[in-house]
């Protein structure tokens, strides 16, 4: 079996590109850990990795070699020391292989899934995926980011876009220009506040700031440890009032 030239391409391209993707001296290290050639040592990487993909299947027959150059590519603690490349990656990298009929799983391992021919599979799958949230009341916000380009590999991307998209509110919201922490720390930090996201009436909540922790160091974890109230985990108020919405909802 091999991968198309249109497939080949794309696998190039995803772990050829320019940011996140493979360095030359990586790429050079795996190629030889396979056992392939390397015809275009001197091109891009995009190139590099098409021109001897191209070589092995041509010359083995198959696309073995090309399929352990992905595995090995993608093993998780070859990762270690820039983990933050590794899932933008692996996101591009599954793009590519949809469309062979393949994906490749945070552990790094490819496994068979169903091929993806279309667009419009992509459509319907974001439609699906629209439609319960809507039945589930999950705030707009989140909705919107339920786009189709950003499902075609799975769902990391969707909530990815949501998470950051209340940084984006609590900008709108409050004029400030900040980022992650800084971004929380102002808006929802003071006496009182610029924004205030629950009514802080219960005694648990008086006083309690849940962004200083050591989660926030980046815009997800900042709006995980904001969402994480431990006060209210029992999504009634402590003090055996009204059931206290989700922080979103308190974002219209």
């Amino acid at each position: 079996m091999f991968f198309t030239q249109a497939q080949a391409e794309a696998i190039a391209d995803a772990l050829g590109e320019t940011t996140i993707g493979l360095t030359g001296s990586e790429i050079g290290h795996l190629f030889r850990l396979c056992g392939m050639s390397d015809p275009a040592a001197q091109a891009t990487k995009r190139h590099r990795l098409l021109a001897a993909f191209a070589a092995s299947q041509n010359t083995r027959g198959d696309r073995t070699a090309v399929l352990a150059f992905v595995r090995h590519s993608m093993k998780p603690e070859r990762w270690l020391r820039d983990p933050a490349r590794y899932e933008p990656l692996r996101a591009n990298l599954n793009r590519a292989l949809a469309f062979a009929g393949l994906a490749c799983d945070a552990a790094g391992a490819l496994a068979a899934v169903e091929q993806v021919q279309t667009i419009a599979q992509a459509e319907r799958r974001a439609e699906d995926l629209r439609a319960d949230m809507m039945r589930r009341g999950v705030h707009p916000d989140v909705v919107r980011c339920c786009r189709p380009e950003l499902l075609a590999d799975d769902y990391f991307h969707a909530v990815l876009e949501a998470v950051k998209s209340v940084a984006d509110k609590l900008r709108t919201r409050t004029g400030l220009l900040d980022d992650g922490a800084a971004l929380v720390d102002r808006a929802l930090g003071g006496e009182p506040p610029m924004l205030v996201l629950l009514h802080l009436c219960a005694a648990g909540l008086v006083g309690y700031k849940p962004w200083h922790d050591e989660t926030a160091t980046s815009t997800p974890g900042t709006a995980k440890s904001v969402f994480q109230r431990p006060a209210v985990h029992r999504r009634g108020d402590p003090m055996g009032g009204a059931m206290v919405p989700d922080v979103p909802d308190q974002l219209p």
